[in-house]
Formats: structure tokens, sequence, C-alpha cells
């Protein structure tokens, strides 16, 4: 349950695999969600997105170009236990056009992100488990200093085994956040098999600075799924020293709603994709120590991607 990417196209992995592990299983088969096999494995995990033009409420408008690849190491001891290491590295594009209000400003441009994550997992009792993910971040323009865009934080939860059919339990994620005081939010567990190929669950998401999205996946085949989901999502990084606010903050939020399909190439290999829309954007310039230069909302913004995952 890494939340590692920033944007819309942290969705996109939300669509290959659930955080709350159910008992018993060790792989990922399309019918429930992926526990690490026993001893080491490796994974990588790639995708893009586009986000279409939005209006601007001063005027003019914006689109976003976003990329991520993530490589990761995990060693389980048996099915319920496990410890990862995680390296994400992000971009993401912005296109301001329009001589009125924010777009007028060309408010920042290239955005990079680099998180480096380490999920633990451990189950105790018969149907306890518990997880911890600490993480680092640093988000910023291409010249901005390093030292003032991280950020941490992690996340903390349980969940507990109710038969075969539903795992559900609470937890909460603590995530400092650049000129801003920290971001504290809850977050559901929960993985309900409401049939036999129709599920509910908390999807595992590498991105955004709030927790993990909510998937209703519909298991069509032994190779299909097809899934509708949301979820909350804030990027906030750190300008450069040379745009209109030098070393100043941009941030970037919306409620992205998606409807998506993953085809599993093999046992190991999933592709997807995925298109929806962001509602309630927003949009938020400030100067170095976090003061309000402009902020504008934006209209419904379309979006479409495609993502990869691979085990080893």
């Amino acid at each position: 349950m890494d939340v590692l990417l920033p944007g819309v196209l942290s969705i996109l992995f939300l669509l290959s695999a659930s955080v709350v592990p159910a008992s018993g299983q060790n792989t990922r088969s399309g019918k429930g969600p992926y526990v690490p096999e026993r001893g080491w494995s490796l994974s990588l995990r790639g995708g893009a997105a586009h986000q279409f033009d939005a209006g601007l409420d001063g005027g003019g408008d914006f689109r976003v170009n976003r990329l991520f690849l993530q490589g990761g190491a995990t060693y389980a001891p048996d099915y319920r236990r496990s410890v990862s290491l995680a390296l994400g590295y992000g971009v993401d594009k912005y296109d301001f056009s329009g001589d009125r209000g924010m777009a007028g400003l060309v408010p920042w441009e290239t955005v990079h992100t680099v998180r480096v994550s380490t999920p633990v997992r451990w189950g105790f009792g018969r149907n306890w488990t518990a997880f911890v993910i600490p993480s680092v971040r640093t988000a910023g323009e291409s010249d901005a200093a390093l030292g003032d865009s991280v950020s941490g934080g992690g996340f903390a939860g349980f969940s507990y085994r109710f038969g075969d059919r539903l795992t559900i339990g609470p937890g909460i994620g603590v995530m400092s956040q650049i000129e801003d005081s920290p971001d504290i939010f809850p977050v559901l567990l929960i993985d309900w098999k409401i049939t036999d190929r129709l599920r509910l669950e908390t999807g595992r998401g590498l991105g955004a600075t709030r927790g993990p999205g909510l998937i209703l996946r519909w298991t069509v085949s032994d190779s299909w799924d097809l899934s509708l989901g949301g979820r909350y999502e804030k990027l906030r990084f750190r300008l450069d020293r040379e745009g209109v606010a030098p070393e100043g903050v941009g941030d970037d939020r919306s409620f992205p709603l998606f409807c998506g399909a993953s085809y599993r190439l093999s046992p190991r290999a999933v592709a997807s994709l995925v298109g929806g829309v962001a509602l309630g954007g927003k949009l938020r310039l400030e100067d170095e120590t976090g003061n309000r230069i402009a902020e504008e909302d934006y209209d419904q913004a379309g979006f479409l991607g495609v993502a990869f995952g691979l085990r080893f």
C-alpha cells in the first residue's frame, strides 16, 4: 500500500493489487489480493497517463503528462509476514496556456518526485495482520533545492479476517507537508469478497499523499479484471529558484473517479488501461514560506493511462 505516486497516475496501480492479504494465499490468481511468495521476490511497475485540458477559473487552461517507474524487493518468511524496500521515480509535466490568472503566470512546469518506502506486514494470532509503511519523498521542479523538497511520514494499521469472504480494519497515515502542517488521514482496509467474481477492496495506490482508494473489482475471467473506483489525490512540491515564485510551493489536488481493465499476460505480469475524470480540482501557488499567492479551481478533467506490473 505504498503511497508513492503523485497525481492521477497512481490509480493505474490500484487495478493490479490490494493491500489487505487474504489468509492462506500466496499468489495473485486474479481472484484475490496478491500476497508475496516465501523468500525473496523482485517487482517492477511503470506507467504513463495524460490528463486532458481543464479550464481554470481565472481563465486559460492546463494539461498534464505523467510518467512513473518503481522497483522493489520483498522478503517474506511466510505468507503472513513480509518486509519490502521500494524506490520510485515520477515526472509530472504541466502545460499551461492562456494569459490570465494562474495560467498566465505559468507557475510551474516539470515536477520530479523520488520516494523510498519500507512496507512491513506482520500476521499474528489466527486472523490479525498489522501494517507499517514508513516513507521519505522529495518533490520539486528540476532546479528546486533538494533539502527544501523533502517530506516524509508513514502509515500504520491492522486488519481482522472474518472468515473467507471479509477482511477489514482501520488505519491512519501521517505525512509531513512542504511549508504546511502534517497531513493526518484515516484509511479503511478492506477485502470483501461479495461474490466469487466481485470484490470491494482497498487498492494499493503507489501515489498521492493520501492513503489508498477503494475499488470495486469484477473478475471477468482468469485473465481479465474490470474495475471501478475513486480516491483523493494531493501533490505538493517545491518550486525552482527562477520562476514566478522563487523557491515557492505548488499544490495540485483533486478527486479522481475511474474505471479500468487489467489483463494478466502471465501469473507474474499484468497490463492495465484506465480512464476517468478528476473532480473538484484545485491549483494553489504559495511563496517560500507557504503564504498564498494565487489559488484557482479547475474544471472536470478527463484522463487516460496505461501501466504494467512485473514480479520476478
